[in-house]
């Protein structure tokens, strides 16, 4: 997915509008995409969601702390299917914490799972505004057509 976007986007098949988006964003690190293919592939994708956001948006910042030491959100191995809700949502506080540290209003994920699990807790966290997007949507959103 990451490739597949920065080849459109520098090959400006993809067209993005840095100012669609007036509002501090941070971008989470899944657990998936960061330390668990780091550990089976000899790359987690760190660098690649952040080339995409520097060319989405103006301002946005990393959650402390970051790519390989990133909490995970509480969402993953599916968890949020296993009906163990509260331990789920107990599970997402650091996450949530570390977002709320940043003033951010909105949160950046590449991943289903972190998507669904932080929609679903950041009421529990007193964050009903915080905006939830992946990082694909974004893209579209940001897209100059």
């Amino acid at each position: 997915m990451f490739d597949l976007l920065i080849q459109y986007i520098r090959e400006e098949r993809i067209r993005l509008d840095r100012s669609k988006f007036d509002v501090l964003a941070a971008y989470h690190d899944p657990c998936n995409y960061g330390r668990k293919a780091e550990k089976l592939f000899g790359h987690g994708f760190f660098d690649e969601p952040r080339w995409i956001l520097d060319q989405c948006l103006e301002n946005w910042v990393d959650l402390y702390p970051a790519k390989m030491n990133q909490f995970c959100c509480g969402g993953g191995g599916g968890t949020m299917t296993t009906g163990y809700n509260e331990e789920r949502i107990r599970y997402g506080r650091k996450k949530m914490a570390q977002i709320k540290a940043t003033g951010a209003e909105m949160i950046v994920v590449p991943c289903h799972s972190c998507h669904g699990q932080l929609n679903n807790i950041k009421k529990e966290y007193d964050m009903e505004d915080l905006q939830v997007k992946y990082l694909w949507e974004l893209v579209a959103d940001c897209m100059i057509l």
